[in-house]
């Protein structure tokens, strides 16, 4: 196969499935060439709990990809996610050595930002500045070159399981990859479907995926806060296999080929014709039955979402409203229930801002573009391609050494 340069692979391990995407870098922007999705059986909530699954997953989503763009992928970019993951708002304060914000003085107030007591077990995922304060004056997102006496950084930073953090790199490793980053699932499903405008109105972004639900809030153009719940589209599956008795395979089935939100929208009388558990004969059950089950269980996933909104403090600051994303986005009438229970516009968020495939513009794939998109966006063309890849050995040392190559 072929080789191409200035490209980026990113890889999202997800609970249902694994997805792969290809990203070529233009002077225009970024061309998807390739794109594959294959079933996930070692994942468990976002976090790996079977490394061998996990690998077995990523080969095939890897030699799918391969075999599409015709060329030998031994580089990615992954994402990770799971409910290890935290996040905290933190500030540093430095005084200036000069009467002119410096690249060093940048550096310096960062880094005493960062300076938190972090459990042992837990590591730095991601750091984001959120805004600077130079003496009084607030807002600043490039500070830079301005006049004063004392600089304030503003950021908030995630960390998350060592352990899982490894396991991520060492399943790539394993599936014959060398990993050049990290990057917290939230924002990068965030590169890929929020607008500028929706950031800095102030909106939400809920990503259901199948074993968990991230959610990220942005307001004036910064994150503000993130969190993940364990749950996602896999309890809607499991609910419809204990109602109405068929095997989860079936139940999945019928979730994406029948499965609706909203029971007023399907006709009393219709029926379906499912497989028992443990029974050789199939029987017919009603299609509002099933409706009625996927209601319930969206409801009470929406339910923890809004209460997760209401107690970051930014429920009533959201007047872009929410935008879902992840496979979960596409049941069908989803985004009507949502808008009932949180109160507030929704819309089903698919990437953009790319070129090449039209199979990418799903919200399946919101994760795998926004690695492709964050990435090309913090480093740079060239310092993509050219990025040390991380082990597990220097992962911690990788994240200590973020601001020096960002800044």
């Amino acid at each position: 196969m072929s080789k191409r340069t200035r490209t980026i692979t990113s890889i999202d391990i997800g609970t249902s499935k694994v997805t792969a995407v290809c990203g070529e870098l233009e002077d225009g922007g970024v061309t998807i060439i390739g794109c594959s999705s294959q079933p996930s059986y070692g994942v468990k909530k976002g976090v790996i709990i079977n490394i061998d699954s996990t690998v077995d997953s990523i080969k095939r989503a890897l030699e799918e990809l391969e075999t599409m763009t015709g060329m030998d992928i031994t580089t990615a970019v992954a994402g990770i996610s799971g409910s290890h993951i935290k996040g905290m708002s933190s500030t540093g304060v430095v005084p200036l050595s000069s009467r002119e914000v410096k690249k060093a003085d940048i550096a310096s107030v960062l880094e005493a930002a960062k300076a938190v007591v972090i459990p042992t077990d837990r590591e730095v995922i991601q750091i984001v500045p959120q805004e600077f304060v130079v003496d009084d004056q607030d807002g600043i997102k490039e500070p830079l070159g301005m006049s004063g006496v004392r600089l304030e950084s503003r950021v908030y930073i995630v960390t998350g399981a060592v352990a899982a953090a490894q396991n991520v790199i060492r399943c790539l490793n394993r599936s014959g990859l060398k990993v050049h980053d990290i990057v917290l699932q939230h924002f990068a499903s965030a590169e890929a479907v929020l607008t500028d405008d929706e950031k800095e109105l102030g909106c939400a972004l809920v990503d259901i995926g199948g074993g968990t639900t991230d959610i990220a809030v942005f307001s004036q153009g910064y994150v503000r806060t993130c969190s993940v719940l364990p749950i996602g589209g896999n309890h809607i599956t499991s609910d419809i296999a204990i109602g109405i008795r068929t095997p989860l395979a079936e139940a999945e089935e019928l979730k994406r080929t029948f499965g609706t939100a909203c029971p007023d929208q399907v006709p009393g009388d219709a029926m379906i014709e499912i497989g028992c558990i443990g029974e050789p004969n199939r029987r017919m059950v009603s299609q509002h039955t099933i409706a009625q089950i996927i209601r319930a269980r969206v409801e009470e996933t929406l339910s923890l979402v809004h209460k997760e909104l209401t107690a970051s403090g930014f429920s009533e600051a959201l007047p872009a409203g929410v935008v879902m994303t992840g496979g979960t986005a596409l049941l069908q009438g989803i985004g009507d229930v949502a808008q009932e229970v949180l109160g507030m516009p929704v819309r089903i968020g698919t990437p953009v801002g790319v070129n090449g495939l039209n199979d990418v513009r799903s919200p399946i794939y919101a994760g795998a573009v926004g690695l492709v998109l964050h990435t090309a966006r913090r480093y740079g063309h060239e310092r993509a391609a050219l990025k040390k890849p991380v082990s597990i050995i220097g992962f911690g040392e990788r994240m200590r050494q973020w601001f020096a190559e960002a800044f």
